[in-house]
């Protein structure tokens, strides 16, 4: 049976004072999550609000504990990088 986890979290990018500086975080996020847990991630909301990003990774599999523990790892890399605080996150498997 096919398993998808999503991710959605909200990102609070405090010194940001432009749309460009917020695009620049942004894409340097979704970037690093790409590449490192292979996983589809997408701006989702908040597309104009100047420090506050959400975003949504997402992730297939036939095991829903591995994806679940996989979503879980990215939140904890996430929680460490120092260009946006971790406001808020929800994880549900389909």
């Amino acid at each position: 049976m096919l398993h998808v986890g999503i991710l959605q979290f909200s990102l609070e990018i405090r010194w940001s004072t432009s749309l460009k500086d917020k695009r620049s975080v942004v894409k340097s996020i979704k970037d690093r999550t790409r590449h490192k847990f292979n996983v589809s991630i997408a701006e989702c909301d908040d597309l104009e609000n100047l420090t506050t990003a959400t975003l949504g990774a997402v992730m297939a599999g036939n095991d829903s504990k591995y994806i679940v523990g996989a979503l879980e790892k990215l939140l904890a890399a996430i929680r460490s990088w120092h260009d946006a605080d971790l406001v808020d996150h929800t994880i549900e498997i389909l």
